[in-house]
């Protein structure tokens, strides 16, 4: 499975639920989250997509812990039957 089939996933099941996932590119900061996390509530996550098995680059888990460490969660996802887990946990906060 590819990654840009799982990330159009995660879109759908966004908006299912009554949120977004734009796109997120930061000219200039590279290695942020591929997708920005709303729903409903105030309820917000950042997910980077991974293909299945593939891993964040250096750079990437980088960013990764600077936001968790500005309180912010970011959930790595690989695989479509993750996405249901992930927003039931970004809701649940």
């Amino acid at each position: 499975m590819r990654e840009k089939t799982i990330e159009q996933r995660l879109v759908n099941e966004v908006k299912k639920r009554g949120g977004i996932a734009p796109k997120w590119v930061a000219p200039g900061f590279d290695g942020v989250p591929d997708r920005l996390v709303f729903l409903p509530g105030r309820h917000f996550a950042m997910v980077e997509v991974k293909a299945p098995g593939e891993k964040p680059r250096p750079l990437q888990v980088s960013r990764h812990r600077l936001f968790q460490k500005l309180g912010f969660k970011v959930y790595v996802l690989d695989a479509q039957e993750k996405i249901g887990g992930i927003l039931d946990e970004i809701q649940s906060t």
